[in-house]
């Protein structure tokens, strides 16, 4: 899986970043996983005209001394479909800034 990966993250930054992710982000099915929308203008080919499959987001995962992002595009409503992919260089880019901005906000040194 390809992921960005920020780890060695201390109790406090833990704690900071998970009330920031539950702020600002959909919480997911499993403990500790939010969901970063990606915005329609962002959508790759794969996944225009699946309108069905959407809303389309990255996974963030916050668990015990690290956060992990994947790169994947996922569908909230279908796992197996053409549509889900790896991320474009714009999609990724969006991910990318989310997670400075939040590391900045946030200020972690991890």
């Amino acid at each position: 899986m390809r992921q960005f990966v920020v780890d060695e993250l201390s109790k406090e930054e833990q704690d900071n970043l998970g009330s920031y992710l539950k702020r600002t982000l959909k919480v997911g099915p499993m403990d500790g996983v939010f969901w970063l929308p990606i915005p329609d203008d962002l959508l790759a080919e794969a996944q225009q005209g699946h309108e069905k499959c959407g809303p389309f987001f990255f996974g963030i995962e916050l668990g015990r001394s690290r956060l992990i992002a994947e790169f994947l595009v996922r569908s909230q409503s279908n796992l197996h479909c053409s549509c889900i992919s790896y991320s474009t260089p714009a999609q990724r880019q969006f991910l990318l800034d989310f997670l400075d901005r939040m590391l900045a906000d946030e200020h972690i040194k991890a």
